[in-house]
């Protein structure tokens, strides 16, 4: 399938400028083609221009329009077949079988905003009638529902080049909530952004939507990414990358004369807890899930564990042995392109020459360009405590063990971690009531917590909460799986006092979309 190399400016492709740039190949240093046009200024204003415009008439299309509409970009999805896979293989080094799973994510997830969508209970409808008669003063007839909150502006993340891409969650979600969507292309994946765009571009059409409901733009320069946040059209931004990208973002949109959130996930260490009755029990076998979890991906995954914590003692030594072993016969792996490479080798020298840290395990096999191998090192609580550098993200296939010397330290060094997306317990129901203020302090560390397993692997559904308190992300109340992430791009509205036929149909007394509502206190179906 032939690539352009253009940005999609609402309904047209664009190519008005002049710098261009090419996907890299990070398997084999290959250029690979087309070259592909960075947006001009131009270009990003009258995307912008086009989504507010196509706010006016999106926000009001019937739920089921909206469902259909994204059950067309599933379906697109599909239909673009195995040159989807073969051009993500192409510019992301990922192996087939995992891009073949990311797809029927990516699809899955649509699909199931569109159910939600046609369901509508998610707009949380809510009515208290009113009470003329009530002393000393009347109560009057309120009604309160989400409505859209407008354009989004979208970045695709490097490490999930489709289900956190051009049409990943943050997009399914904003669309679902009856917005329209600019998407900044990731540069390390263009050509599988070019796709996916097509595919988004034809539910378009085929759907009946304004053609400014999705923009994409292309570009390597930081500057196509601010302009797009700073425009005045841009109500919201979903963003999932690194913590200096997020945060120069967020800084932008609060810097604008109408400042506007922005939802960023932006890293997390994960840490792991191995506590004394689970390492006695079975500490080789957590060793195994833990190095298996470590290297996942060649360790790119925003879940990745590179934080684990054990009291010291011949338990936590047999199980650092035995992650020494597993570490060292892991082979290295591709990552996705040069940069996260040359960061992750530079961010693994920095640490091992920190004091108090030593090497306790790495890939044995030799790494070629492009690649990195897995990386074992260790510290004591005091060693770990005395440098900022050690709690921080290292993106890449690494962990750190730090022993401790007592419960009261483990604590101590829980009570140091900054927000996470995750927070993990390996123990016994008996380690879990020695250590209760340990989980206290988890409690207010990360957004999701796990007990005897590892948290890479997200499972997309309703009750999943992928957020956590700064610098995990710059908002813990909201997640980017599963349903919830729609809320994101929605704001509540009250109606006091308006007559039926002018109110949303979500809040008219004919409930005629059967939703749950709130009425009076009380969750029901029925009619008023």
């Amino acid at each position: 399938m032939d690539l352009h190399g253009k940005n999609f400016v609402g309904g047209e492709l664009s190519a008005a400028g002049t710098v261009t740039f090419a996907a890299v190949n990070p398997a084999s240093g290959e250029k690979l083609t087309p070259l592909f046009y960075e947006s001009t200024p131009a270009e990003i204003d009258e995307a912008a221009r086009l989504a507010g415009q196509a706010h006016q008439d999106y926000r009001n299309t019937p739920a089921d329009r909206v469902a259909a509409f994204l059950e067309a970009i599933a379906e697109a999805i599909g239909a673009l077949g195995p040159d989807l896979i073969s051009r993500a293989q192409a510019e992301t080094g990922l192996p087939e079988a995992r891009l073949t799973g990311e797809r029927a994510r990516t699809i899955n997830q649509i699909k199931m905003f569109a159910e939600l969508v046609r369901e509508g209970s998610w707009v949380e409808a809510s009515v208290d009638r009113p009470q003329p008669e009530r002393k000393p003063l009347p109560k009057p007839d309120l009604r309160k529902m989400l409505i859209p909150i407008g354009p989004v502006a979208v970045f695709g993340a490097s490490n999930f080049p489709l289900a956190f891409s051009v049409a990943g969650g943050d997009t399914a979600s904003a669309l679902a909530a009856g917005n329209p969507v600019i998407v900044k292309a990731h540069p390390a994946h263009p050509g599988t952004s070019e796709l996916v765009a097509r595919a988004i571009r034809t539910a378009v059409q085929s759907a009946g939507m304004p053609p400014g409901v999705f923009s994409m733009v292309h570009g390597t320069s930081h500057e196509v990414g601010l302009r797009l946040v700073r425009r005045e059209q841009i109500r919201a931004v979903g963003f999932t990358g690194s913590f200096q990208g997020g945060k120069a973002l967020w800084e932008a949109a609060a810097a604008r004369p109408t400042p506007i959130p922005v939802y960023a996930e932006m890293g997390s260490t994960n840490p792991v807890f191995v506590l004394p009755g689970a390492l006695k029990a079975r500490g080789v076998a957590i060793a195994e899930g833990l190095v298996q979890s470590v290297t996942l991906g060649v360790g790119q995954f925003c879940t990745n564990p590179g934080l684990v914590f054990g009291l010291a003692g011949e338990h936590l030594a047999a199980f650092t042995e035995k992650a020494a072993q597993l570490v060292t016969a892991t082979p290295p792996g591709t990552m996705l392109y040069e940069a996260i490479c040359s960061r992750f080798r530079q961010g693994s020298a920095e640490a091992q020459h920190l004091a108090g840290v030593r090497v306790v395990a790495h890939s044995a096999a030799p790494a070629t360009s492009g690649q990195a191998g897995a990386l074992l090192l260790a510290a004591d609580a005091d060693a770990f405590l005395a440098e900022k550098l050690l709690s921080e993200e290292l993106f890449g296939p690494s962990t750190l063990v730090v022993s401790c010397g007592s419960p009261t330290e483990l604590e101590r060094v829980a009570q140091a971690l900054p927000g996470q997306l995750t927070a993990t317990i390996h123990g016994t129901e008996e380690d879990l009531a020695r250590h209760k203020n340990l989980l206290a302090i988890l409690r207010e560390k990360a957004g999701r917590l796990l007990f005897n397993g590892f948290p890479t692997g997200v499972e997309v559904c309703p009750s999943m909460h992928h957020g956590g308190p700064w610098p995990a992300t710059t908002d813990p109340h909201f997640t980017s799986v599963g349903t919830a992430a729609i809320k994101r791009f929605a704001r509540p509205v009250c109606f006091q006092n308006f007559p039926d036929t002018a109110l949303p149909i979500e809040l008219q007394n004919r409930n005629a979309r059967r939703l749950w509502r709130l009425v009076d206190g009380q969750l029901t179906q029925a009619d008023l």
